[in-house]
């Protein structure tokens, strides 16, 4: 391979490889998603403080303490995301292909006495993707990526005084990633497949102070992920390349306020931290090619809450929330792959209780505000005005036996 072959290969590969943090996010920053329950998702996830299924292994473990006996809980998140972009330098717009995206949940919880309750969660944290035509603008920065991961987590929580609970767990995550996007100046397609694993841990801290009151804390562990896979060149001659990286989830911190007014409405409102000042570089490492180091300089970041809950009857609650996030991604690294932006989602739902089983049904809107790219990334490709939304249909299913 000549030398201006191996200098263009290694700078798209190294663009390539950011889209390891692209990903079209669920009401979160970076690259998270937080579609893990449908009756959550219908109060804008303002759950960390009071819940009566077992999607709180998600949000807030300590809380299981409050379900009685064996409890399951499976559902998934529809998501029907949209992206426009306009050029600065033409004016041509873009926008992505329509795709829709599934995060599933799977929960259970048992109450071994009224101290002790554990459980288990499988969700999805983070990922998702874009999808780009491949003669865009940007082509040469991404046109597909689809990310995904899988978290499995065991549980157990403790009721240590009445009305104090705290809860423990792991984080054993697996990654799988599919990143293509079109090679300059020859056009040639360039796909990195890969896969690498990590664990962390979270806790949980649930505490009823009566009269209707109830706190609760959440946090997981940053992980740490080792992704392992290769580079595949369409140009004949051009064998594939094996290729890693290294990639550091983010802490998180949740923690909210519930009051229940009467026996038929609840209300809560809390806040998210992500710890994304973790992600202040990509280091690129491609078999035959020097490593490459690709700033980021994510900061951390908040998002608000407030959702609420309304029996009607002993069949029908009414669910609807609102919730607010800044964005993680500073100007001078903001990249098409990342759609990034400060967010508002609306949300409503209903519970539906039919003897042991509960059919949580929800939908919610996210508006990403507009997002101007005027920078050097990408060798100053794609710079423009970027907007997005998506359209989301939550569904879950739990028994009680």
């Amino acid at each position: 391979m000549q030398y201006n072959q191996k200098s263009n290969l290694l700078l798209t590969s190294a663009v390539l490889l950011t889209s390891l943090c692209a990903a079209t996010s669920a009401h979160a920053s970076g690259f998270g998603i937080f579609t893990q329950g449908a009756s959550a998702l219908g109060q804008a996830n303002a759950v960390v403080a009071h819940t009566d299924e077992p999607s709180a292994i998600y949000f807030n473990p300590a809380l299981i303490n409050k379900l009685p006996g064996t409890q399951i809980e499976v559902g998934t998140t529809l998501l029907f995301p949209s992206r426009d972009f306009k050029s600065s330098a033409t004016g041509v717009t873009a926008s992505t292909e329509d795709t829709v995206y599934y995060p599933s949940t799977f929960y259970v919880s048992h109450a071994f006495n009224d101290k002790i309750s554990a459980g288990l969660g499988i969700f999805n944290p983070f990922g998702l993707g874009t999808e780009w035509n491949g003669d865009w603008e940007g082509k040469y920065l991404a046109t597909k990526s689809k990310i995904e991961t899988f978290n499995f987590n065991p549980v157990v929580s403790y009721r240590i005084i009445p009305g104090l609970s705290f809860a423990a767990g792991l984080d054993v995550i697996y990654l799988d990633a599919s990143l293509e996007q079109k090679m300059f100046p020859s056009n040639a397609n360039q796909k990195f497949k890969g896969d690498g694993t990590g664990v962390g841990y979270n806790l949980g801290l649930a505490y009823d102070a009566g009269h209707g009151i109830s706190a609760g804390v959440s946090y997981r562990s940053e992980v740490d992920m080792d992704i392992d896979g290769e580079l595949i060149i369409s140009i004949p001659g051009v064998p594939s390349m094996n290729a890693k990286t290294k990639l550091t989830l983010p802490r998180q911190l949740t923690a909210g306020l519930a009051y229940q007014a009467t026996d038929r409405f609840t209300v809560e409102s809390g806040f998210r931290w992500e710890d994304w000042r973790s992600y202040k570089q990509l280091k690129l490492e491609v078999e035959g090619l020097p490593d490459t180091i690709i700033p980021k300089n994510w900061h951390d970041t908040f998002a608000v809450n407030v959702g609420g809950k309304y029996r009607l009857n002993d069949t029908f609650t009414l669910l609807g929330g609102y919730l607010y996030g800044w964005n993680a991604i500073p100007d001078d690294t903001f990249e098409p792959g990342v759609p990034d932006s400060n967010t508002h989602l609306f949300t409503i739902g209903t519970d539906m209780k039919f003897n042991r089983f509960k059919l949580a049904v929800s939908y919610a809107y996210q508006l990403q505000e507009e997002r101007t790219k005027n920078n050097a990334v990408g060798f100053g490709l794609a710079n423009g005005e970027y907007n997005a939304d998506i359209h989301l249909l939550g569904l879950s299913l739990a028994y009680k036996f």
